[in-house]
């Protein structure tokens, strides 16, 4: 198992992390003033140099309009991307728009591909996925309520969604529904391409997160879905799919996930040393002077190496050996990295005092957004049962002979 990378890489990485430091890190205040259109028109000038240096979307194959990184180099991509909060987005890798593409490149009709995934790739449009839903268990996603019933040639949808990422200016959604009730649980759900600014749909509002709304791409969505006709021709795959599909979806995502928060963590840690030697507590003495602090940084540095490790590892293996063969890592790296992610933050808001949890840092943005990392795709208890599940029916079998 080599995790070494090549000079090309390696001056690319250094690259890419000059460029999020020098030229994303100072737009950061604007986003955290919460004014989305300042910010996204800033952005747009940054994509375009994105371009020109050949890094756009490194999810993507360069048929699709991508920059054709494997699952290793995006993870280490995603890494320095996750330095900001702007990175990703800058980049045109940014989650829903980066899976929902994936999805589209995998199982979109040429019709579909021309209509959705073209503008999509090219970061001309935005995209929201609906799969979420208040009133069932987000941890159990094979219930659901959203129906879409045949009629004719066409589907009608009726349901309810939330925290649909970004869904405040997204042109189109991918919404989960259910096609067939009767069916096996894992083949009830369907997806269908639904454009937002179709009547039968509707964004109810941008859900406060821990008292932030949010605008624009930094926004998650509730959404309701009402007599909403869209032909057959919007499903995307087969019917019954849309289980297998999402999985799809999201085991990859969970390697760009892992390696962006451990961005975060290491962009979170030199947060925590920089305040640390420069914070005077006395004439002759500096927070960084404090045992306590320094165990706080020692503790940092060794989890976010540990955690950086195990998805580097899982990102190796499905390269060489298919996402079935990663599957107990996978699981393990989205609980570990996320509780590896918000024990770093929470030491540096708690280094900073209060000023950390202000808005005059993007600490408070992290801690705020990133306490979901424990939830969405997959709670830490779901994975946790999961890999011991597998651990003990392998041991029982051992067992027994």
């Amino acid at each position: 198992m080599d995790f070494a990378v090549s000079d090309e890489l390696r001056n690319k990485l250094a690259d890419i992390r000059r460029f999020v430091d020098d030229e994303l890190v100072p737009l950061e205040p604007v986003l955290l003033a919460g004014d989305w259109s300042r910010l996204e028109e800033s952005l747009e000038s940054k994509r375009r140099d994105v371009r020109t240096a050949g890094w756009w979307a490194p999810n993507l194959p360069r048929e699709a309009g991508g920059s054709g990184a494997g699952l290793v180099e995006l993870g280490l991509i995603s890494e320095e991307l996750g330095r900001s909060p702007c990175g990703h987005f800058t980049f045109g890798c940014h989650a829903p728009d980066a899976g929902n593409a994936e999805l589209l490149l995998l199982h979109g009709t040429e019709e579909q591909k021309s209509r959705y995934l073209e503008p999509l790739a090219s970061g001309r449009i935005r995209s929201c996925f609906c799969m979420t839903e208040p009133e069932y268990a987000g941890s159990n996603p094979v219930e659901m309520g959203t129906r879409a019933k045949r009629d004719g040639d066409d589907y009608v949808i009726d349901g309810h969604k939330w925290f649909a990422t970004a869904a405040d200016g997204a042109d189109f959604a991918i919404v989960m529904a259910v096609t067939d009730p009767a069916a096996a649980p894992h083949e009830r759900a369907s997806m269908l391409l639904v454009d937002c600014d179709h009547p039968g749909f509707r964004l109810v509002r941008n859900i406060p997160v821990m008292g932030h709304a949010g605008s624009g791409y930094f926004s998650h969505g509730q959404v309701r879905l009402s007599e909403c006709r869209v032909p057959v021709s919007q499903r995307l795959g087969s019917e019954g799919a849309g289980f297998i599909m999402a999985q799809e979806r999201l085991g990859p995502g969970r390697i760009h996930h892992c390696m962006r928060w451990l961005g975060i963590c290491r962009r979170t840690i030199e947060l925590m040393c920089d305040y640390a030697l420069t914070r005077k507590l006395s004439a002759d003495r500096r927070l960084a002077d404090q045992q306590i602090v320094q165990a706080w940084i020692a503790e940092s540095a060794a989890e976010l190496e540990a955690a950086r490790a195990l998805v580097l590892k899982a990102a190796w293996t499905i390269e060489q050996q298919g996402f079935r063969a990663a599957r107990d890592q996978v699981s393990m790296i989205k609980f570990i990295t996320a509780n590896t992610l918000q024990r770093i933050v929470d030491r540096a808001v708690q280094v900073h005092g209060a000023l950390g949890v202000t808005d005059d840092t993007v600490l408070s943005f992290w801690y705020r957004e990133e306490r979901a990392a424990r939830i969405y795709d997959g709670p830490d208890e779901v994975h946790k049962m999961a890999v011991a599940r597998r651990m003990l029916r392998a041991r029982a079998k051992k067992l027994q002979g």
